[in-house]
């Protein structure tokens, strides 16, 4: 009986040992996935304007009074229209002035022609000297620089009266008016400000970082918003100065479509052409982040330069790059992935 119950208690101690023994846990799971199936690709914005691709002040290239503005702010004109006539008078007289000046000096150099030819038939017969040929053919020659000179002071006077009259250069939109009726507008006066009514680019400060992005061979294509509406873009240019004021740089892109008017502001919009890993894929370790790589059946830890802790981070790897994304924090640099 006695050993029975020795039996009885060693079974029951054994069981209780058995039950006690810790579970092995599972073995961990490993995940892989090509870069190109995970990687993101962050949306930047910048400050940026709709402008004219010609913006031009009209002023004044005389001195005169101000007899018209037929053209108000926002009103659009056609090239060749009329945006300002100023005060002709004095510069109508100077014209008639110059036109009697050269009518007298056609007349001049119609009697020298008339009396040069008479020389040189008189010296075919002997009847006139030799001297007095050079003569005549010398003041024809004064005549006719006198003639030169009196239709550049007549066609001078005319442009000086054609200056009395203003007209847009290309077709615009009247974008402010500086001068007014009655005023005095001596030469440089600003009157008009016009900027192109049809051909428009932006103009997005972009930071330097974010300049090297549109400078990509196969950039996103970018896109400019402003109040609630998206127009499409093409990149143009991308301004090698750095602004001194604002250390920005200019970029210019066209609008594939339909454009806003001139002066809308908004902002460009557009994605990294760059792959980036999402921040929850990042790991740490030696004081470094970076990422688990699959190489060979091992897992290989590449540090990522200037990676921060809850942001995305640069890539400099392929995309084809096979990247450990579940497991990995379990994961040393060398182990074997099963």
């Amino acid at each position: 009986m006695r050993y029975l119950i020795l039996a009885t208690l060693l079974l029951a101690a054994c069981g209780k040992e058995q039950a006690a023994a810790p579970a092995v846990p599972p073995a961990p799971t490993f995940l892989v996935q090509a870069l190109g199936e995970v990687a993101i690709h962050p949306e930047r914005s910048a400050p940026a304007a709709v402008v004219g691709k010609n913006e031009a002040r009209i002023s004044a290239e005389v001195a005169a009074v101000i007899l018209a503005l037929p053209v108000d702010v926002g009103q659009r004109v056609r090239q060749g229209a009329i945006v300002a006539r100023l005060d002709s008078r004095d510069a109508a007289l100077a014209q008639e002035r110059a036109d009697a000046a050269l009518a007298q000096t056609q007349a001049r150099y119609a009697q020298a022609a008339a009396q040069f030819k008479r020389a040189q038939t008189l010296r075919e017969k002997n009847f006139y000297s030799a001297e007095a040929l050079t003569l005549k053919e010398t003041e024809l020659a004064a005549a006719d620089a006198d003639l030169r000179a009196a239709r550049a002071q007549r066609d001078t006077a005319r442009r000086n009266v054609e200056k009395h009259t203003l007209v847009a250069p290309f077709d615009a939109v009247v974008r402010a008016r500086s001068g007014q009726v009655g005023e005095f507008a001596a030469p440089g006066t600003a009157l008009l400000t016009l900027v192109s009514a049809g051909e428009v680019e932006l103009a997005a400060q972009l930071q330097a970082a974010d300049a090297a992005s549109h400078t990509s061979a196969v950039p996103p294509a970018p896109t400019f918003e402003a109040n609630g509406t998206s127009y499409a873009l093409k990149l143009l240019r991308v301004s090698p100065a750095v602004n001194r004021d604002s250390r920005s740089i200019e970029a210019r892109f066209a609008f594939k479509d339909s454009a806003p008017p001139a002066g809308t502001e908004g902002r460009l919009v557009w994605r990294e052409p760059a792959p980036w890993l999402p921040a929850d894929l990042l790991v740490r370790r030696n004081g470094r982040y970076g990422i688990f790589i699959a190489a060979e059946g091992k897992a290989r830890f590449h540090p990522l330069a200037n990676a921060q802790e809850g942001r995305p981070a640069a890539l400099d790897l392929p995309p084809e790059t096979q990247i450990v994304t579940q497991g990995r924090h379990a994961l040393q640099d060398g182990v074997a992935l099963q």
